[in-house]
């Protein structure tokens, strides 16, 4: 069998943490800012766990991990 290619957007989106869950920055911080309370962008810095019912299809992209 050939070898399986990992999503290009994949490898640039996730990392998959030592534990197996994996790991995203949260969407809508990167312009239009200020229509956004000061709440909201303080509770989406940083990243966070990717639903389970997503790491599937997230780990389907990356058929052997995220380097």
């Amino acid at each position: 069998m050939p070898k399986l290619k990992t999503k290009s957007g994949v490898k640039k989106r996730f990392k998959i943490t030592a534990s197996g869950k994996v790991k995203h920055g949260v969407a809508g911080k990167r312009h239009r800012l200020i229509s956004h309370s000061a709440k909201y962008i303080r509770q989406n810095r940083g990243t966070t766990v990717l639903a389970k019912a997503d790491w599937a299809a997230v780990k389907k992209w990356a058929p052997y991990g995220l380097g």
